[in-house]
């Protein structure tokens, strides 16, 4: 039995605005005037947790640029323009501190893996430059969340304990919940979450030591049950008491 935490990547892994600036960067040329200072002015109220109608700094983008009436097509392009440029210094992104020191922590039983909307383009070189790559065990693209994180879930269901770790509950968490992994929220909803879940704090690293307790928990449980399943069960025959010569004939 293998415990597995899955950790989505913007918001969770990934922090600050700079890939979302980018985006809304490459999306201002098809959207109307002011649109790059209504977005920034959105993104602010978004951080300090007051537009929680949005899921994050992407969902800001895109719902205002569909406001000024950009064709999904042009918006699409813009997103994946604005990818290609993830971790330069024109989408500068930072690894969420306490990343490293995190995944250092974890019991080496435990496994790792990124389950991502979000294209591969850049990831892995930013978690290469972070230190981190190697401690992943799978790294999970272009997943189609809410829906394409059940069977991701399920899979790692079956060898063990699993919690989620991502900053939408409908997108990161709520497919876990509903197959019965735990949770954690992390980001501007984390003070009011909008949904039960196992833990939640503002920061990674915040959650760090919860993270890391539900771990070994996790480790020391999967152990357990693994050892109770090798053990052979002892099967016992009731025999008469007395010898041989003394048994009734």
């Amino acid at each position: 039995m293998t415990p597995t935490i899955l950790f989505d990547f913007d918001g969770t892994l990934a922090v600050g605005d700079g890939p979302v600036l980018a985006f809304a960067r490459q999306v201002s040329g098809h959207a109307g005037p002011g649109y790059l200072e209504r977005v920034m002015a959105t993104l602010r109220d978004h951080d300090a947790g007051t537009a929680t109608q949005f899921r994050d700094g992407y969902d800001v983008v895109g719902t205002l640029a569909r406001q000024d009436g950009v064709d999904p097509t042009d918006l699409q392009d813009a997103y994946l323009a604005s990818r290609r440029v993830l971790g330069t210094p024109e989408a500068p992104v930072d690894a969420a501190p306490g990343l490293a020191q995190l995944l250092d922590a974890l019991p080496r039983d435990v496994r790792a893996v990124l389950a991502t909307n979000a294209p591969g383009v850049g990831i892995e070189r930013l978690l290469t430059t972070w230190g981190v790559r190697e401690r992943f065990a799978a790294l999970h693209y272009d997943v189609g969340k809410p829906a394409g994180l059940a069977p991701i879930v399920e899979a790692a269901l079956a060898d063990g304990p699993v919690l989620a770790v991502g900053d939408i509950v409908e997108n990161d968490l709520a497919p876990a919940t509903a197959l019965g992994a735990a949770t954690a929220l992390v980001g501007p909803t984390a003070d009011t979450p909008p949904a039960p879940v196992t833990m939640h704090a503002r920061t990674l690293d915040a959650l760090a030591g919860d993270i890391t307790a539900w771990a070994r928990q996790a480790v020391s449980t999967a152990t357990t049950e693994a050892t109770t399943s090798a053990t052979p069960a002892i099967h016992s025959e009731s025999v008469p008491t007395g010898t041989a010569d003394s048994l009734e004939r």
